[in-house]
């Protein structure tokens, strides 16, 4: 699916083979959410990891040289994986900890500031869950408006649970919820 951007280059969605793409996708995410080069070997490692297990599949944004601008990844979620042993008290707390059952978590979506309001986050997000097996996504997001949180409740997604502290995360997050598929703007 083309889209452009400012400066007109043709940006085109595709399947992203993140494990060999790992870095490019990580310098899109550092840029888009200020990550500190520690922080981005951590999570390359955490992406790497990701990548292997059942189901996790990734989307890139790339204009027509080749440049990735943006990224999702997700997997069918699993309880038993880090991000849901933290969520899971939040959730609890809240009586929707079911929805850690049989959801596709969005892992990760950034795109390139530079080619932010273009609707090429909205595609990411909407074709990757396009193909979910399961009736519902799930994802968490810095706790305070912003243009994510505004992009995910557009497409159904609610708020589960709120300041959620995740080890070592400098701000807590939300963690949102949406039925399948997600909604479209009419």
């Amino acid at each position: 699916m083309p889209h452009r951007n400012r400066t007109d280059d043709t940006v085109t969605i595709g399947h992203l083979d993140l494990r060999s793409r790992v870095d490019e996708a990580l310098a899109v995410q550092a840029h888009a959410f200020g990550l500190s080069d520690d922080e981005i070997a951590v999570r390359r490692q955490i992406v790497l990891r990701h990548m292997t297990y059942p189901g996790a599949r990734a989307l890139g944004a790339t204009t027509e040289s080749g440049r990735l601008v943006g990224f999702v990844y997700g997997m069918p979620n699993d309880r038993l994986h880090w991000w849901s042993t933290v969520v899971e008290p939040y959730l609890r707390a809240r009586g929707t900890e079911d929805w850690l059952d049989d959801s596709f978590v969005i892992t990760e979506l950034h795109v390139h500031p530079g080619y932010q309001n273009r609707g090429i986050g909205r595609t990411l997000i909407t074709t990757i869950t396009d193909t979910a097996l399961q009736p519902r996504s799930i994802l968490s997001a810095i706790d305070h408006e912003s243009p994510a949180r505004g992009l995910y409740r557009s497409l159904g997604y609610e708020d589960l649970a709120r300041q959620v502290v995740f080890p070592s995360a400098p701000k807590p997050y939300a963690v949102m919820g949406a039925p399948l598929p997600l909604r479209r703007n009419t």
